[in-house]
């Protein structure tokens, strides 16, 4: 399989040419700098493209079979996650690859609530300029539910940090996975996992999942 990755700079990108490449795809690895990605191995194909021009992703996609976009914006522009959401959805419009996203958790439900997690009175504040950007980047998927695009958007659990690749972990819909003492999480490894798994076995079609311990 051919899969391209935008984003592949960052915490979930990086780990998820690695594990594309550990399960023997090809992997063709995207930057808005690609100098950035220089210390890749050699059988990684590295392009530079701007995630927020349809022209760009069209051009830079193809031959994939799948496409995996993990952009991540600097404090500050987190408005951008919306604005490549319908970029991405533009530029792959005339094409059959498929899509899948890494989003944020704010948008799950907390079982038990019938809110979302960013709606919960402890959410942290330093943390609702990227929660709304990843709610508002989910919105334009979900308008996009008879588009020409086959996306699929994975919401991690509520804590995502770099760990140990388990292959050991739950996959839900809507509502957010947490542990018997309440404690959400996933490590960045095994969300790359999950995507992998997702790109390979697509079970997830025009919708949200989610990943956790």
């Amino acid at each position: 399989m051919h899969i391209t990755v935008f984003g592949a700079t960052g915490g979930v990108g990086s780990r998820v040419v690695e594990e594309a490449l550990r399960r023997g795809h090809t992997v063709r690895a995207v930057a808005r700098n690609p100098e950035r990605l220089g210390a890749l191995p050699a059988e990684v194909e590295i392009r530079g493209a701007d995630a927020s021009d349809p022209a760009q992703i069209a051009e830079t996609a193809v031959g994939s079979d799948v496409v995996i976009s993990a952009t991540r914006p600097v404090v500050g522009r987190e408005h951008e996650l919306a604005e490549v959401a319908a970029a991405l959805l533009e530029g792959l419009s005339h094409s059959d690859i498929r899509l899948l996203v890494v989003g944020g958790a704010g948008s799950l439900i907390v079982p038990g609530t019938g809110k979302i997690l960013s709606e919960q009175p402890d959410f942290p504040a330093e943390l609702l300029p990227i929660a709304d950007a990843c709610n508002r980047q989910l919105d334009v998927f979900r308008a996009a539910q008879d588009g020409p695009v086959n996306w699929t958007y994975l919401s991690p659990a509520a804590l995502l940090e770099p760990g140990e690749r388990t292959g050991d972990f739950r996959l839900g819909t809507d509502e957010l996975l947490a542990d018997a003492d309440g404690n959400s999480a996933i490590s960045m490894e095994d969300l790359a996992v999950a995507l992998v798994d997702e790109a390979e076995n697509p079970k997830h079609h025009r919708t949200r999942f989610t990943a956790g311990y």
